[in-house]
């Protein structure tokens, strides 16, 4: 097996210090294929291992955003924005110094990186974003806001055991929310594995920094339209009618692009990061297949 070089850097953006990695392609031409970018949020680098794998001809890049692993906050702030995460891919992209990469990005990375070109499409050649949870765009937009809110809030009032329940409900669920969804019955915490008590601590990435500010997040479709970036909206073939794969739909709809079906569900690149597995052999073809159409 060819062993990969992977270095490791560090810059300044505002309120954070991101870290990022980098691993040389072994093989290809870098000119006919730049990096690839896979981006999440608020998943760090460490969940893109087995993707990041099957492309060893390419030289493929990694970073924790901010708020999450290796990347902390500086500035004390309590919550992101998708555009402090865009800023953030801007100063990565403008570090590595190739000129516009190819972007891969994934859940709230998915948000960020649709941020990212409306602002900076020069820098982006081609982006495959998959399953990006934007409540804004769906039609039940007022009761998913509200889901959102609520997660948020029980998490402040209560701690990450009852705020992830309903999370689990949240990304489970088929088709709409009804309007009556703070009525319906939820397990104990401990049924998934999960706190019962309050540990006092209200910095996770997922249900404190990110979740309200990344459902919220609206497109601005006519920059992207605009922007020279060829744009690939995907949704896991197992999450049809759930929730980010919902607002996928919508938002391939508004571009005018179709929506790409990608093998297996939300997580379907992982190879058992974070105890998930998915089919990440197919997904990575199916991703060079996309990004083979933006040449």
């Amino acid at each position: 097996m060819t062993e990969i070089e992977t270095k490791t850097h560090t810059l300044d953006a505002a309120g954070a210090r991101i870290t990022y990695d980098v691993r040389a392609a072994a093989a290809g031409d870098p000119a006919a294929d730049p990096a690839l970018l896979l981006v999440g949020s608020p998943m760090d680098a460490t969940g893109f291992a087995t993707l990041a794998s099957y492309f060893t001809d390419r030289t493929v890049v990694t970073y924790d955003p901010r708020g999450v692993g290796r990347s902390p906050r500086t500035d004390g702030a309590t919550e992101n924005t998708p555009e402090e995460h865009a800023d953030d891919l801007r100063r990565v992209i403008e570090a590595l110094g190739t000129g516009p990469v190819d972007v891969f990005a994934s859940s709230g990375g998915a948000v960020n990186a649709l941020a990212l070109v409306e602002g900076q499409g020069s820098l982006v050649r081609n982006l495959v974003a998959h399953e990006p949870p934007s409540a804004r765009v769906l039609p039940d937009r007022e009761v998913v806001l509200a889901v959102c809110e609520d997660i948020h809030a029980t998490y402040l009032r209560e701690g990450m055991g009852p705020a992830m329940v309903k999370f689990f409900s949240v990304v489970s669920r088929k088709g709409p929310f009804p309007a009556d969804w703070a009525d319906e019955p939820l397990p104990s915490p401990s049924e998934f594995g999960l706190p019962t008590e309050d540990d006092g601590k209200r910095d996770d990435a997922l249900l404190g920094l990110n979740m309200r500010t990344c459902t919220g997040y609206l497109p601005d479709f006519e920059a992207l339209r605009a922007a020279p970036t060829h744009i690939v909206i995907a949704a896991g073939k197992e999450s049809e009618d759930e929730f980010p794969a919902r607002a996928a739909a919508e938002i391939a709809a508004a571009l005018g692009t179709g929506l790409s079906v990608f093998p297996s569900h939300h997580g379907g690149f992982l190879g058992g990061e974070y105890g998930r597995e998915g089919a990440p052999e197919e997904f990575a073809q199916a991703l060079r297949e996309a990004l083979r159409t933006g040449e």
